[in-house]
C-alpha cells in the first residue's frame, strides 16, 4: 500500500502489542515508530514530529496521562492528535482521558481494522476545515491556518480540542448546537451518550475567555452557541 507520508508514533511498553500496532500502521500506509516509554518517545520527538500518537496509559515511569499533559502544555506539541490505548475500560477512565485532551480512546483488546479506522477518523478531524481560514466573533479572532486565537489582540493558549470546539462554534455563530452534535462533530463518536466532556471543555474555554466568557451561551436543555455581545 502506498505510504501517506503521515508519521504515527506508538508509545506502548508491551513489546508484542507495540510491534503489532507499528506493523498495522505500516500496513495501512503510514510511517510508524514504536517507543517503550516516555523517555524514548520524547527522544523521538526531537527527531520528527508525528501526525498522531497512539499512547498507552499504563506506562513505566511517566504514565500515559502525565505524558499527554506534557504534550498539551507545550506549544510545539499541543496540537498533535492523541488516541489512548489502554486495558482500562471503565467510564471514569474514558472520561478522564478525554478531559485530559485525548482525541479518542480505544480499549484493549482491539481489532486492527478498528484501530486503523479510528486513526483515519482522527487524522481527518485534525485537518483544518474548508472555507474561511479566519473567523471573528466580537473581540475573538481565530486563524485556522495558523491555529491561533486572539482575544483583544492577546493570544490564548488552547488545547487541541478547545481550539476545535471554539472553531466549530465560531463557524456556526448564533446557531445553537446540541451537546450530542458537538460530541459527534468534535470527538467523532457518540461515547454512549456521555456529554460531560463537552461541558468540561466549554467551562475551560469560558475560563480562558475571562471577562468575555458570556460570548458562549448555554441554551438550557439544548446546548451551546457563540454570539457577539449586543
Amino acid at each position: 500500500m502506498k505510504e501517506t507520508g503521515q508519521l504515527i508514533y506508538c508509545v506502548e511498553d508491551d513489546k508484542n502489542i507495540r510491534e503489532l500496532v507499528v506493523y498495522a500502521m505500516k500496513s495501512g500506509g503510514y510511517q510508524a515508530e514504536g517507543y517503550a516509554d516516555a523517555e524514548e518517545f520524547f527522544a523521538g520527538l526531537e527527531i520528527a514530529k508525528p501526525s498522531l500518537v497512539l499512547l498507552d496509559i499504563m506506562l513505566p515511569g511517566t504514565d500515559g496521562l502525565s505524558l499527554l499533559s506534557k504534550l498539551r502544555n507545550k506549544k510545539d506539541t499541543r496540537d498533535i492528535p492523541v488516541i489512548l490505548l489502554t486495558a482500562k475500560g471503565s467510564e471514569y477512565d474514558k472520561v478522564q482521558g478525554l478531559d485530559a485532551g485525548a482525541d479518542d480512546y480505544i480499549a484493549k483488546p482491539f481489532g486492527v481494522m478498528e484501530l486503523l479506522s479510528r486513526v483515519r477518523a482522527v487524522l481527518r478531524r485534525s485537518t483544518p476545515e474548508s472555507g474561511s481560514q479566519e473567523l471573528r466573533v466580537g473581540p475573538l479572532l481565530l486563524s485556522a491556518e495558523q491555529r491561533r486565537v486572539l482575544l483583544e489582540n492577546e493570544e490564548l493558549t488552547l488545547t487541541f480540542k478547545e481550539f476545535e470546539l471554539l472553531q466549530h462554534l465560531m463557524r456556526n455563530e448564533n446557531l445553537v448546537l446540541s451537546r450530542d452534535k458537538l460530541l459527534e462533530t468534535i470527538w467523532g463518536y457518540d461515547f454512549e451518550g456521555e456529554t460531560r466532556t463537552v461541558d468540561v471543555h466549554i467551562r475551560s474555554l469560558r475560563q480562558k475567555l475571562g471577562d468575555f466568557a458570556d460570548l458562549i451561551d448555554t441554551v438550557r436543555g439544548v446546548g451551546y452557541r457563540i454570539r457577539s455581545r449586543a
